[in-house]
């Protein structure tokens, strides 16, 4: 039978200290609450006042449960009140001799059966345990943050551990109505392993001037249903303690993705350490708010000082389904659409295709009869390039082969009039070949559609080195137009979405290969504690798996980086023909 901890004690009141205390005392546990000083101790009961206060607000608490809670905490600072606990989580700040010399005071003070905790999101628990003639009783604790909201919690073991021990606060944890997740120690654990190498990459894309605060962050929740973009993220956690996150985790995997980015140290130097400060990489409106207010980074909205070209007649080239999404997305906005096939049958098909969705969108009551048919009304099939002369604009969405592309870049140069722009919605090719292959690469940008087009908002807008500026300002008029999010990025393997989001799952991969988590586990980690929508092995099933090894061999083959060459046990999965949920089998089986 699991031990009933009645009593716990809390080190450290800041954000994370006071928001574990609040959970403890949720579950009618007494909390004895220390901090270094009275300040500290103040600014601990404004955290759990404001807190409280605004569960009140919401009807989630009312006002005789806060008084409740909050009696339930009492405060001091010294360590010495934490004598009589059952348990005592330390939260001070991500420093190693801090928390060493914390859990040594503790073991002077407790009984000998009282179990350490610590709340480090990165530092090897083996390490803190043996400050204290009790290592056997110490364990990692990492909640997230907000403690009050997100429900995982990861319970990190050493090699000393005590099972029972393990056992005990996996049964607390569930008692708090978290979710447990127990692990090895290792560095970054599994969420801020995969997490932060991801944040990382994406200060490295913004410090390279590759795209902007506001792209980075819109391609990845519009592109990955992200709740928040990476680098408001960091201004959340905070850059200090990302940069911390990030070095311990450098200095323990000696993996080069894990070295910060240089940017971040100077931006704690010059004291941006995120919304707490009230300036990271966005500027808030006042320290610890989430309201961003513009600064001089804030791009001007319609520049006027770009002109841009006349669209009304858009000709799509291609008759799969992302073609057929392009075209429905034009025809319901008002332009006129022609379909190109190769043969008559196909561009049937196709239209069949369109036919179909505009159907179902009816019968959900998304749309009208009348304009499902005006909208198939403005759809004309082709089958010759020469039918395509008058369009405005021309969006390529043929099979992701550069040989066939190119096909349909030549074909579409000799018969487009000039001013023309041509598009094309690859994924992961070179849009520079693609305007190589014409006698016009000033015209020729990358619209990046992603699947489903009739549903998802993202396009990225990819300029080559030579697109013309209007040309660029053009595609992301259309793209508004559309209803859609347009980003702006470089002709680079990956764009933004692909280039941010595979070696993440790549690195999930590694994290599975080598038998730290199983693939539940990791999933639940970045599910619960992140808030992502899917996990990386759902989603890898999903995508594909010869996709994902495709996407994950093109961006190694650009960078040359040595963390994004693609993971051997992906493909030995890809070789053994299991391809995720199109064969029935990939990461896990499916019926």
């Amino acid at each position: 039978m699991a031990r009933q901890f009645s009593t716990v004690g809390v080190v450290g009141l800041g954000t994370m200290g006071a928001g574990i205390a609040e959970v403890f005392a949720r579950t009618g546990l007494t909390v004895i609450a220390v901090d270094v000083d009275d300040e500290g101790l103040e600014r601990g009961r404004g955290h759990l006042e404001h807190s409280t206060a605004r569960a009140v607000e919401r009807g989630k608490l009312d006002a005789a449960g806060k008084a409740e809670l909050l009696g339930r905490i009492s405060t001091g600072t010294s360590l010495g009140d934490l004598a009589g606990c059952d348990l005592v989580v330390e939260a001070v700040p991500e420093r190693m001799d801090l928390k060493a010399s914390v859990l040594a005071e503790l073991d002077r003070i407790c009984p000998p059966d009282t179990v350490f905790a610590s709340n480090t999101s990165s530092l090897s628990i083996t390490e803190i345990g043996v400050h204290t003639g009790r290592p056997g009783k110490v364990v990692g604790l990492h909640f997230f943050n907000p403690t009050q909201v997100l429900k995982l919690v990861e319970v990190i073991r050493s090699v000393v551990t005590e099972p029972d021990v393990v056992a005990d606060v996996v049964a607390l944890v569930e008692r708090l109505g978290k979710t447990p997740v127990v692990i090895g120690d290792r560095a970054g654990f599994i969420a801020n392993a995969l997490l932060f190498g991801y944040l990382n990459h994406a200060v490295r894309m913004y410090e390279s001037r590759y795209a902007t605060r506001e792209d980075l962050d819109a391609a990845m929740r519009y592109g990955c249903g992200y709740p928040m973009g990476p680098l408001a993220l960091l201004d959340l956690i905070g850059l200090d303690t990302a940069y911390e996150i990030l070095d311990t985790m450098y200095h323990q995997s000696r993996n080069r993705l894990h070295a910060p980015a240089p940017v971040l140290k100077q931006m704690i130097t010059a004291g941006l350490l995120g919304r707490k400060s009230g300036r990271g990489f966005y500027t808030y409106d006042a320290p610890d708010s989430s309201t961003v207010v513009p600064d001089v980074h804030t791009p001007a909205a319609a520049s006027d000082a770009v002109p841009t070209r006349e669209v009304q007649r858009v000709g799509v080239i291609g008759t799969g389904t992302m073609a057929t999404g392009i075209v429905e997305v034009f025809a319901k906005r008002g332009y006129d659409v022609v379909l190109r096939a190769r043969t008559v049958e196909k561009a049937e098909s196709a239209l069949a295709k369109v036919r179909k969705s505009l159907e179902r969108a009816v019968s959900k009551g998304r749309l009208s009869e009348v304009d499902a048919a005006a909208v198939l009304g403005r759809v004309s099939p082709a089958v010759e390039f020469e039918e395509l002369a008058d369009c405005d604009l021309l969006v390529e969405a043929v099979a992701e082969d550069l040989a066939v592309k190119k096909s349909v870049f030549q074909a579409l140069d000799e018969v487009c009039k000039p001013g023309a722009i041509l598009a094309t919605t690859t994924s992961s090719l070179p849009v520079i070949e693609c305007a190589a292959a014409t006698g016009r690469p000033g015209d020729v940008v990358g619209l990046h559609f992603f699947n489903p087009a009739q549903v998802m908002k993202l396009v990225e807008v990819v300029d080559t080195i030579s697109t013309s500026a209007d040309v660029v300002a053009t595609a992301r008029r259309v793209c508004l137009d559309l209803g859609k999010q347009p980003v702006h990025c470089g002709d680079r393997a990956g764009f933004i979405v692909n280039a941010l989001l595979f070696p993440y799952l790549n690195d999930a991969v590694k994290m599975l290969e080598a038998h730290y988590a199983d693939a539940d586990d990791i999933d639940n980690a970045m599910k619960v504690g992140c808030g992502l929508p899917m996990g990386p092995f759902e989603l890898l099933d999903v995508v594909g798996l010869d996709v994902s090894l495709a996407i994950e061999r093109t961006l190694y083959l650009e960078f040359r980086e040595a963390g994004f060459a693609p993971a051997p046990l992906l493909e030995h999965l890809v070789t053994a023909g299991r391809l995720g949920r199109k064969t029935g089998k990939g990461f896990r089986d499916y019926s």
